[in-house]
């Protein structure tokens, strides 16, 4: 059995989502150490080390789906991993933010930009990884 044809785009997308993110880490730690010292660095890598695991995880849910591929039950594995994923990732994401919310270290402006534009960047590279696959005009069953 062969594998899906989004396996490769969705690797591709991983991939490029991780060296942004690093790239994003530097910028973003040296501009937040620039704009409010060394709580202005943490907030930046937090921001950008919470945004790229929350994207990623969608992408990695994906591909453990895909790997129920031919399985009489993929399709409900395959809902089911994705919406139990974005579920868990939400509240989640909630519990962490309440958490972060008051910490004393924590640069809230630097935190929030950091978190959108990593959060932008990722779509970016989802956008750009999607318009220069090639991907069959025909699905794979």
């Amino acid at each position: 059995m062969s594998a899906l044809s989004s396996t490769r785009m969705l690797r591709t997308a991983l991939v490029w989502s991780g060296i942004v993110t690093l790239v994003l880490a530097v910028v973003g730690g040296v501009v937040g150490l620039l704009v409010a010292g060394v709580s202005g660095l943490s907030s930046a890598l937090v921001a950008v080390l919470m945004a790229a695991v929350f994207l990623a995880f969608t992408i990695v849910s994906i591909l453990i789906a895909n790997r129920f591929y031919g399985d009489p039950l993929f399709v409900p594995i395959f809902f089911g991993s994705v919406m139990g994923g974005w579920i868990l990732k939400f509240v989640v994401f909630l519990v962490v933010l309440f958490v972060l919310r008051d910490q004393p270290w924590l640069t809230p402006m630097v935190f929030l930009i950091s978190l959108i534009v990593s959060i932008i960047a990722s779509l970016v590279v989802d956008v750009v990884v999607m318009m220069r696959m090639r991907m069959p005009a025909v699905s794979d069953t």
